[in-house]
């Protein structure tokens, strides 16, 4: 068997590649290697997958555990892990294993796709998709013709191949999208913040910031210094530039915030006002900063400074992260299911003074105990849905034991009432929280965990939340 030696995509022509993994990264890879004359074969658990992967022109295996013989390189959706057997096996077998970004880092750099484009890379525990989605608009404002893609929603593969005359692409990569790209090196990359996450996946927490330290290898490297993680990775040695990001008063080499705007003291001579905190359409703390790591990211990419604030001004908040969804008998009922994880449902939690937490489902190793002790005094309820619920309950009783606490269960629990779905759960949810919640309070979906336990996606378990709110108001509101 002959295995692929070079990353020169061009190679791939006539050669066996099999894809691992379907969904739309899956169905991404194979559009792209079909259109590089590869002999695709892929590989997915879901039958109707399979039958998708197999209309655009691969050769399809249900489930399989071994790459079929005369495989030369195998293309992996993000979410597989390393230990996979089937990649276990690749590599066993000499075969290259790279992931999908992996990929189009190659294709760019091979020019198959239009000219090559400049890389601005957003990674980070919370925050990626505001501050890619900002870092889009601030380029466009700059008449820079940018693609959002990545974990955003569009695989860079396909951003690709849409727009094939884009000159700078806006990217967001999880860590497990990291871990599969080891060639990148963006002109610029950003590390937000680093906390507990995914460490069912990496199998620690050294091994998932590595992952996420990937995208500092380019010209500049961007870093949260108010992020005690992020910034420590200032002193990690590499051969470009370090820029800082900050919400009080930056020091030279940084951005940061003085007097209600945004100053630049890492891309001028000078300090230089790039816009003001009122710009930024997304709320607080957290919006600021995702505000300066976007803005960073730009004027490496030397956008004009004026093209900051018009770029800003010009962002939408998006969907399931801390929209206002009802309001019922002076009661606000928040939905932020983008909070899947600690880091993020503090930061969503402590922007309210009081707080009815609706919250659970797969933790995926983290820890709540740090979490609970930070917002104790914020909360006057808490009502637990998940598989993991069990774990947030117990940090619940060690470090606020006063607060009263409601468990939802789907059958698993006898001594609970029983609701049959993930819907189900979700309305028994919201109405034991309106129980808990009093007028001038908030009811607060901020999962801190995954959703997929019970939930086709955080979408789809904001969606839920919101429906039962909405609900509950117009129930509310009949009763008056």
């Amino acid at each position: 068997m002959t295995v692929l030696a070079s990353p020169d995509v061009r190679a791939l022509r006539g050669r066996s590649v099999l894809v691992a993994g379907g969904r739309v990264t899956g169905l991404a890879i194979v559009r792209a290697l079909r259109r590089l004359g590869a002999e695709v074969t892929a590989t997915d658990s879901n039958p109707d997958m399979l039958t998708q992967l197999a209309e655009l022109g691969a050769s399809t295996h249900l489930d399989l555990q071994v790459p079929p013989e005369g495989t030369e390189l195998v293309v992996t959706v993000p979410g597989f892990r390393p230990d996979a057997p089937l990649l276990t096996a690749a590599a066993q077998s000499g075969i290259p294993v790279w992931g999908d970004v992996e990929l189009a880092w190659w294709c760019d750099a091979a020019e198959v796709f239009g000219p090559r484009r400049e890389w601005l890379v957003v990674t980070g525990t919370n925050g990626k998709t505001t501050t890619t989605t900002m870092l889009d608009a601030i380029l466009r404002a700059d008449g820079r013709a940018s693609i959002a893609c990545g974990n955003i929603g569009l695989p860079v593969l396909d951003g690709l191949v849409a727009e094939p005359t884009a000159t700078h692409l806006a990217v967001e990569l999880s860590s497990f999208q990291l871990h599969w790209a080891p060639s990148v090196r963006p002109a610029a990359g950003c590390v937000l913040n680093i906390a507990e996450d995914h460490l069912d996946w990496h199998g620690s927490m050294l091994a998932y910031t590595a992952a996420k330290a990937r995208v500092l290898s380019g010209g500049v490297a961007v870093l949260g210094m108010d992020d005690p993680a992020a910034a420590a990775l200032a002193a990690r040695p590499r051969t470009g530039r370090t820029v800082g990001f900050r919400l009080g008063e930056p020091a030279e080499g940084e951005l940061g915030i003085v007097g209600g705007a945004l100053v630049d003291r890492a891309f001028a001579a000078e300090p230089t006002v790039l816009a003001g905190v009122a710009d930024i359409t997304v709320p607080g703390p957290p919006g600021q900063l995702d505000a300066l790591a976007a803005a960073a990211l730009a004027r490496a990419a030397g956008v004009a400074a004026a093209s900051v604030a018009r770029g800003l001004r010009s962002v939408e908040q998006g969907a399931h992260r801390s929209v206002l969804v009802a309001r019922a008998a002076g009661v606000d009922y928040i939905d932020d299911s983008k909070a899947t994880n600690p880091h993020a449902a503090l930061a969503s939690i402590t922007a309210h003074a009081r707080v009815v937490w609706v919250a659970g489902g797969l933790l995926k190793g983290a820890s709540v105990d740090e979490l609970v002790r930070a917002v104790a005094n914020r909360l006057v309820g808490v009502v637990l849905i998940g598989r993991d619920r069990a774990a947030i309950a117990a940090a619940l009783r060690r470090h606020a034991p006063e607060i009263p606490v409601v468990e939802v269960v789907t059958g698993d629990d006898e001594s609970m009432t029983e609701v049959s779905s993930a819907d189900a759960a979700m309305a028994a949810a919201v109405d034991a929280a309106a129980r808990l919640a009093h007028q001038g309070d908030v009811v607060l979906l901020a999962p801190a965990a995954a959703s997929m336990d019970m939930f086709t996606d955080y979408a789809h378990r904001g969606r839920s939340f919101a429906t039962a709110a909405q609900a509950q108001a117009s129930v509310r509101e009949v009763g008056q």
